[in-house]
């Protein structure tokens, strides 16, 4: 007997083949049949009609920080209300494991490096997880049998650092002794499910004491030798982080990839393309190096987001404006000291400066302050501003936008939310990223889900994308943009029996109308550990998700199962040639 039955669903299975009719049968966790509408004889114990509704394959998000959010929220929220299934943590060299047995103070080193570097609420980190683990095995036995979703996680280079330098990781060098002590933990961690390495060396990322991150003090003789230990594993990955992911790499950065790809013999993956066709030149220099890998036997492969994320943006708390350089110095003082700071006029057009120079890189697009949107609003002053741009207010004062924006903020003690319009929403930019997307190298994802959580919503980008290609811009048809977001990223990480629906493939599924899927707009909730905030995002057109046969949700309510499974490499993931 049949677990489940769907019948007469339109069948979008990921591989990019036409739609067509079809039912299909669930048993045991897997898909058990797929035939024409009305020809399964075998009886169900369920069944439902899906006529003029989608059935596609579970959407797999490459590039999540829910490492910690699956402690107090195993459905992955608000992705899995997207029609995530599959999620990729441990990236950008972060992670909660492995923790020093004998140093119990790393582990609040590392919530406060993780509430500052990716945005994580530290009450959330610190009432909403156990903190019980050592071992990268023990984190991930932790999650065994308590989440929604299937989750596979890389190990964090700043973890396998603090683990065997202690303190020294951040600014030392590794003796030899260490370095040998670094690759056994990160042998130890695959051994036990870890899909590969995740490293940065990215300028933008310090810990809670405002220091580079442990890997940023990393020399490449280090990378590589860390690079090779993840080539003796099956199913392994390498994901890397460099100051020129963020606009365009050096020379020696793309060296650095390239060699890290080559000596592991593993894919490599970079987190994020960004396509703006008032910069053309970025895109080609990006995948350089691709195409230096696939000379070297090596892979590198680029994530790009779909959609224009919502983010929102404030000069009270930390967020992307103060990773401009020179502005971290203003934004970082004082609320009081900061207001002074940021009236003086000869300060501002110093920010002004740095923000429109070279090395201000992707940010400096975040600087056309009379784009901005003003969001909420705390003080008499500032009532009825709140949906108004920037630049409109600016004129009514006489004011320029900047100064504009500092006197509305400073009103309300800097508590303002700013939501910057994007510069990039052009035809031509959204036709050179149809054109980028065709590139084999290119991957769509990179939503830094579980991150950044009060400041950006990239979870949605999966139904907000589907729903452009059937009732927006159409850059791409249905059926290839479900395999953008299924088959793509599953043979990218190698996933065993998932990212397609074909019978004995695990029974990962979404099931959503066509005529309505889409993100609903970001708003601010308080849901968090602690009475945090975060960004979220209503699903629309989601009618159930299922991971491993089991529904987790249906019409964007959670269903209390938890079906989902830590995919460990080798077992739940194959190597993946680079040839």
């Amino acid at each position: 007997m049949l677990d489940h039955l769907i019948k007469g669903a339109t069948l979008v299975d990921g591989t990019g083949a036409p739609a067509r009719p079809a039912d299909v049968g669930i048993r045991g966790g897997r898909i058990a049949v797929i035939a024409d509408p009305g020809t399964v004889q075998e009886p169900a114990a369920g069944t439902e009609d899906a006529t003029g509704l989608v059935l596609a394959p579970g959407f797999v998000d490459p590039h999540t920080h829910y490492d910690a959010q699956l402690f107090w929220d195993p459905y992955a929220t608000p992705s899995m209300n997207h029609g995530v299934t599959t999620v990729v943590g441990g990236n950008c060299g972060f992670t909660l494991a492995p923790l020093h047995p004998d140093r119990p103070e790393d582990a609040d080193y590392t919530r406060r490096m993780m509430s500052k570097v990716e945005g994580m609420s530290l009450k959330a980190l610190e009432e909403g997880v156990s903190w019980g683990w050592q071992s990268f095995g023990d984190y991930l036995s932790a999650l065994d049998g308590r989440i929604a979703v299937n989750a596979g996680f890389m190990v964090g280079h700043c973890a396998l650092r603090r683990h065997v330098m202690g303190p020294d990781a951040v600014g030392g060098q590794p003796t030899p002794a260490q370095l040998d002590a670094m690759l056994a933990l990160l042998h130890d961690a695959m051994d036990a499910g870890a899909w590969g390495l995740s490293t940065t060396q990215s300028s933008t990322h310090s810990d809670g004491d405002g220091k580079p991150v442990a890997s940023r003090h990393a020399r490449p003789a280090e990378l590589l030798a860390l690079s090779a230990a993840v080539g003796e594993h099956e199913g392994t990955q390498l994901e890397a982080i460099v100051a020129g992911c963020l606009d365009q790499f050096a020379d020696d950065e793309i060296d650095l990839l390239v060699e890290m790809s080559a000596a592991a013999g593993r894919p490599l993956n970079w987190n994020v393309l960004t396509i703006d066709a008032a910069v053309p030149e970025r895109v080609p220099r990006q995948l350089v190096p691709s195409e230096r890998a696939r000379e070297a036997g090596g892979r590198i492969v680029a994530l790009t987001m779909p959609i224009l994320t919502p983010m929102n943006m404030s000069l009270g708390t930390f967020c992307a404006l103060n990773l401009i350089p020179g502005w971290g110095e203003i934004l970082g003082l004082p609320v009081p000291e900061r207001i002074e700071r940021l009236r003086d006029a000869g300060v501002r057009a110093e920010m002004l400066r740095r923000a429109d120079s070279k090395e201000a890189g992707i940010f400096r697009r975040l600087a056309n302050f009379g784009r901005y949107v003003i969001g909420d609003t705390y003080s008499p002053e500032n009532e009825g501003l709140s949906g108004r741009v920037v630049g409109d207010i600016a004129a009514e004062r006489g004011l320029d936008p900047f100064r504009c924006l500092v006197e509305i903020c400073a009103n309300d003690r800097l508590r303002t939310v700013l939501w910057p319009m994007p510069t990039d929403n052009d035809p031509a930019t959204w036709a050179l990223r149809r054109e980028t997307w065709e590139h084999e190298d290119v991957l769509l994802g990179g939503s830094d889900a579980g991150a950044h959580l009060d400041r950006m919503c990239g979870a949605p980008y999966t139904t907000r994308f589907l729903g452009d290609c059937l009732r927006g811009r159409k850059l791409v048809p249905l059926e290839r943009a479900v395999k953008m977001l299924t088959d793509d990223p599953a043979r990218l990480f190698g996933l065993r029996e998932r990212g397609r629906i074909e019978e004995g493939f695990h029974a990962d599924l979404v099931l959503f109308d066509p005529e309505r899927i889409e993100a609903g707009p970001a708003t601010l909730v308080h849901d968090l550990p602690g009475d945090s905030p975060r960004l979220d995002s209503k699903a629309i057109g989601i009618v159930s998700v299922r991971v491993n046969g089991i529904e987790t949700l249906r019409d964007d309510r959670v269903t209390g199962a938890v079906p989902g499974t830590v995919l460990r490499s080798g077992r739940d993931t194959r190597t993946v040639s680079t040839k």
